[in-house]
Protein backbone atom coordinates (compact mmCIF):
# COMPACT_ATOMS: atom_id res chain seq x y z
CA UNK A 1 0.00 0.00 0.00
CA UNK A 2 1.51 3.28 -0.97
CA UNK A 3 1.21 6.08 1.70
CA UNK A 4 -0.31 9.33 1.61
CA UNK A 5 3.51 10.55 1.52
CA UNK A 6 4.05 8.53 -1.62
CA UNK A 7 1.46 9.76 -3.59
CA UNK A 8 2.29 13.52 -2.38
CA UNK A 9 5.85 12.75 -3.96
CA UNK A 10 4.40 10.81 -7.24
CA UNK A 11 1.90 14.01 -7.47
CA UNK A 12 4.97 16.46 -7.05
CA UNK A 13 7.35 15.09 -9.46
CA UNK A 14 4.61 14.41 -12.13
CA UNK A 15 3.48 18.33 -11.78
CA UNK A 16 6.73 19.30 -12.09
CA UNK A 17 7.53 16.86 -15.41
CA UNK A 18 4.39 18.39 -16.56
CA UNK A 19 5.24 22.12 -15.63
CA UNK A 20 8.78 21.35 -17.59
CA UNK A 21 6.89 20.25 -20.74
CA UNK A 22 4.57 23.87 -20.19
CA UNK A 23 7.67 25.92 -20.30
CA UNK A 24 9.34 23.89 -23.01
CA UNK A 25 6.24 24.98 -25.52
CA UNK A 26 6.12 28.11 -24.32
CA UNK A 27 9.97 29.17 -25.22
CA UNK A 28 9.52 27.60 -28.15
CA UNK A 29 6.43 29.26 -28.93
CA UNK A 30 8.00 32.86 -27.93
CA UNK A 31 11.23 32.41 -29.72
CA UNK A 32 10.23 30.97 -32.79
CA UNK A 33 12.21 27.85 -32.81
CA UNK A 34 10.70 24.51 -32.99
CA UNK A 35 9.43 22.36 -36.31
CA UNK A 36 5.78 25.35 -36.91
CA UNK A 37 7.93 27.45 -38.16
CA UNK A 38 7.67 27.69 -41.99
CA UNK A 39 10.61 27.57 -44.35
CA UNK A 40 11.50 28.23 -48.12
CA UNK A 41 11.42 25.09 -49.27
CA UNK A 42 15.30 24.40 -50.57
CA UNK A 43 14.37 24.43 -54.55
CA UNK A 44 13.23 27.71 -54.52
CA UNK A 45 15.58 29.16 -52.21
CA UNK A 46 18.27 30.20 -54.57
CA UNK A 47 15.36 31.54 -56.90
CA UNK A 48 13.77 33.72 -54.21
CA UNK A 49 17.05 34.91 -52.70
CA UNK A 50 18.29 36.30 -55.83
CA UNK A 51 14.25 37.40 -56.95
CA UNK A 52 14.40 39.50 -53.39
CA UNK A 53 17.67 41.42 -54.39
CA UNK A 54 16.15 43.15 -57.45
CA UNK A 55 14.53 45.30 -56.02
CA UNK A 56 15.28 47.56 -52.94
CA UNK A 57 12.23 47.11 -51.31
CA UNK A 58 11.82 43.62 -50.96
CA UNK A 59 13.82 41.09 -49.05
CA UNK A 60 13.54 37.18 -48.67
CA UNK A 61 11.62 36.82 -45.54
CA UNK A 62 8.81 39.63 -47.57
CA UNK A 63 8.58 36.71 -50.93
CA UNK A 64 8.60 33.80 -48.73
CA UNK A 65 5.49 35.13 -46.77
CA UNK A 66 3.78 36.16 -49.93
CA UNK A 67 4.37 33.06 -52.01
CA UNK A 68 3.21 30.77 -48.71
CA UNK A 69 -0.18 33.40 -48.54
CA UNK A 70 -0.43 33.06 -52.25
CA UNK A 71 0.05 29.11 -52.42
CA UNK A 72 1.74 27.52 -49.62
CA UNK A 73 4.45 26.76 -52.07
CA UNK A 74 2.51 24.88 -54.60
CA UNK A 75 3.59 25.61 -57.99
CA UNK A 76 0.47 24.21 -59.59
CA UNK A 77 -2.17 26.05 -57.60
CA UNK A 78 -5.02 27.67 -59.57
CA UNK A 79 -7.92 29.41 -57.81
CA UNK A 80 -9.82 29.67 -60.66
CA UNK A 81 -8.80 33.31 -61.29
CA UNK A 82 -5.08 32.82 -60.85
CA UNK A 83 -2.36 30.39 -61.35
CA UNK A 84 1.13 29.31 -60.02
CA UNK A 85 3.49 29.53 -57.38
CA UNK A 86 2.29 33.28 -57.09
CA UNK A 87 -1.06 33.40 -58.67
CA UNK A 88 -1.01 35.36 -61.36
CA UNK A 89 -3.74 36.64 -63.32
CA UNK A 90 -3.87 35.71 -66.74
CA UNK A 91 -4.20 39.34 -67.44
CA UNK A 92 -1.52 40.13 -65.02
CA UNK A 93 0.83 37.51 -66.62
CA UNK A 94 0.63 38.84 -69.66
CA UNK A 95 2.22 41.73 -68.83
CA UNK A 96 4.57 40.89 -66.22
CA UNK A 97 5.31 37.48 -66.37
CA UNK A 98 8.84 37.18 -68.04
CA UNK A 99 11.38 34.23 -68.79
CA UNK A 100 13.27 33.91 -65.91
CA UNK A 101 15.04 29.95 -66.42
CA UNK A 102 16.08 30.71 -69.99
CA UNK A 103 14.37 28.11 -71.81
CA UNK A 104 12.88 31.36 -73.71
CA UNK A 105 9.34 30.84 -72.13
CA UNK A 106 7.44 32.85 -69.77
CA UNK A 107 5.58 30.02 -67.81
CA UNK A 108 3.29 30.76 -64.86
CA UNK A 109 3.47 27.09 -63.82
CA UNK A 110 7.31 27.61 -63.61
CA UNK A 111 8.51 28.87 -60.23
CA UNK A 112 11.71 29.76 -61.87
CA UNK A 113 10.00 32.39 -64.23
CA UNK A 114 6.75 32.76 -61.43
CA UNK A 115 8.73 34.27 -58.38
CA UNK A 116 11.22 36.90 -60.39
CA UNK A 117 8.30 37.70 -62.22
CA UNK A 118 6.74 38.50 -58.55
CA UNK A 119 9.34 40.51 -57.51
CA UNK A 120 9.21 42.33 -60.88
CA UNK A 121 5.86 43.49 -60.32
CA UNK A 122 5.89 44.09 -56.59
CA UNK A 123 8.44 46.14 -57.19
CA UNK A 124 6.00 48.62 -59.86
CA UNK A 125 3.37 48.16 -57.54
CA UNK A 126 5.55 49.78 -54.60
CA UNK A 127 6.18 52.36 -57.25
CA UNK A 128 2.31 52.51 -57.88
CA UNK A 129 1.24 53.14 -54.38
CA UNK A 130 4.35 55.59 -52.83
CA UNK A 131 1.85 58.64 -53.00
CA UNK A 132 -1.09 56.46 -51.08
CA UNK A 133 -1.77 57.17 -47.15
CA UNK A 134 -0.29 54.44 -45.54
CA UNK A 135 2.29 51.64 -44.78
CA UNK A 136 4.04 51.13 -48.49
CA UNK A 137 4.59 47.10 -47.91
CA UNK A 138 0.87 46.97 -46.78
CA UNK A 139 -0.41 48.95 -50.25
CA UNK A 140 1.88 46.90 -52.39
CA UNK A 141 0.10 43.73 -50.96
CA UNK A 142 -3.38 45.26 -51.12
CA UNK A 143 -2.22 46.19 -54.69
CA UNK A 144 -0.95 42.69 -55.39
CA UNK A 145 -4.57 40.94 -53.99
CA UNK A 146 -6.90 43.35 -55.48
CA UNK A 147 -5.34 45.20 -57.97
CA UNK A 148 -3.19 48.74 -57.92
CA UNK A 149 -6.83 50.59 -59.07
CA UNK A 150 -8.74 49.19 -56.19
CA UNK A 151 -5.80 50.46 -53.68
CA UNK A 152 -5.49 54.28 -55.85
CA UNK A 153 -9.38 54.45 -55.65
CA UNK A 154 -9.76 53.26 -51.70
CA UNK A 155 -6.89 55.62 -50.95
CA UNK A 156 -5.78 52.64 -49.09
CA UNK A 157 -6.44 49.37 -48.56
CA UNK A 158 -9.17 48.52 -49.88
CA UNK A 159 -12.15 47.37 -47.80
CA UNK A 160 -12.54 44.03 -49.29
CA UNK A 161 -12.57 41.19 -46.70
CA UNK A 162 -10.13 38.95 -48.62
CA UNK A 163 -7.60 41.49 -49.80
CA UNK A 164 -7.76 42.66 -45.97
CA UNK A 165 -7.29 39.45 -44.31
CA UNK A 166 -4.28 38.57 -47.44
CA UNK A 167 -2.38 41.80 -46.29
CA UNK A 168 -2.98 41.00 -41.79
CA UNK A 169 -1.82 37.69 -42.53
CA UNK A 170 1.06 38.06 -44.63
CA UNK A 171 2.54 41.24 -42.67
CA UNK A 172 1.37 39.86 -38.86
CA UNK A 173 1.69 36.16 -39.35
CA UNK A 174 3.46 34.85 -42.12
CA UNK A 175 6.15 37.40 -42.42
CA UNK A 176 7.07 37.49 -38.56
CA UNK A 177 7.50 33.61 -38.69
CA UNK A 178 9.70 33.90 -42.14
CA UNK A 179 11.90 36.69 -40.58
CA UNK A 180 12.77 34.03 -37.37
CA UNK A 181 13.14 30.88 -40.14
CA UNK A 182 15.44 33.31 -42.11
CA UNK A 183 17.71 34.31 -39.07
CA UNK A 184 17.67 30.66 -37.67
CA UNK A 185 18.91 29.51 -41.57
CA UNK A 186 21.45 32.47 -41.73
CA UNK A 187 22.98 31.22 -38.01
CA UNK A 188 22.79 27.73 -39.06
CA UNK A 189 24.71 28.50 -42.44
CA UNK A 190 28.36 27.31 -42.97
CA UNK A 191 30.84 29.97 -43.33
CA UNK A 192 32.18 30.67 -46.83
CA UNK A 193 35.30 28.47 -47.52
CA UNK A 194 38.22 30.22 -46.63
CA UNK A 195 36.53 31.94 -43.40
CA UNK A 196 37.37 31.26 -40.11
CA UNK A 197 34.73 31.66 -37.11
CA UNK A 198 36.73 33.73 -34.34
Amino acid sequence: MVSRRGRFVGAAVAATALLAVAAVVVVRQLTGSGPGLPTIPDKYRSTVESAARTCPRLNVPLMAAQIHAESRWQPDADSGHAQGISQFSPVTWSEWGRDGDGDGQADVWEPKDAIPSQARYMCHLYKVVKDVPGDPTELALAAYNAGPGAVLKARGIPAIDETRGYVDRIVNDLLPKYEKSEAEHASSAPSPSGSSAR
